[in-house]
This record gives structure tokens, sequence and C-alpha cells, in this order.
């Protein structure tokens, strides 16, 4: 995938969960209710820290916890991580982006929403 086509992608799905969060049809707590955290975890640990240390160094959680994050809602962080499984070329279906989210959002983030 060239340059351009990944800033489309990333646009594309950022334009999308922002439309989303403002229309107040933002993912709902049974959205993220139904990934797995644990399984999150173990395909958080093999398919995404990697790529972060190489981005920003240490051990990677900076990515999540750093002021400029980018994902401040649990829209936002289901569409970042699609976004990094179509980056990565994880090839993780719908239901896995989920138990990854469900990881970011109890290890980090704490949404509520």
């Amino acid at each position: 995938m060239n340059r351009h086509t990944r800033w489309i992608l990333m646009v594309t799905a950022l334009t999308a969960a922002l439309a989303a969060s403002d229309l107040g049809i933002a993912q709902t707590p049974k959205a993220m209710a139904a990934g797995d955290a644990a399984i999150g975890a173990a395909m958080h640990q093999k398919d995404c820290v990697a790529c972060h240390v190489r981005r920003l160094g240490g051990d990677g959680s900076t990515m999540y916890t750093r002021a400029e994050r980018r994902v401040t809602t649990s829209a936002k962080l289901k569409a970042q991580v699609a976004l990094c499984n179509s980056e990565l070329g994880t090839g993780y279906f719908p239901e896995e982006e989920e138990h990854v989210a469900a990881y970011l959002n109890l290890q980090y983030y704490k949404f509520k929403d």
C-alpha cells in the first residue's frame, strides 16, 4: 500500500470516528464489552508493541499516555485499532479488533461510553 492510500485510509477512519462521536452515535459499552481484554492483551503484545517502540521508544506505552494522543473516545479507539490493523496488515477480523480495543481501554483509556 502506498503512502497516499494509507493517508486516505487514516483520514477516512478518523473522520468517521469524529463524525460518529459528534453525532452521538459513538460505540456503546455493549460494543466495547464484546471484546475480550485477555485475548486483546496477547494480540497487542504480538502485533502492536514493536511498532510503537520503533515510533516512540521505551516500551511503546507512550503511544497511549502522551498528552497529544489522538484517541479521546471509545469510537476513536476502535477506529485507530482498525487503522493500525490495516497499516500493519495483521488481518484481524472486526471481532479481533474489538479484543485489542477492549484491552487498550481496560489498560489505558478507561472510557465509560
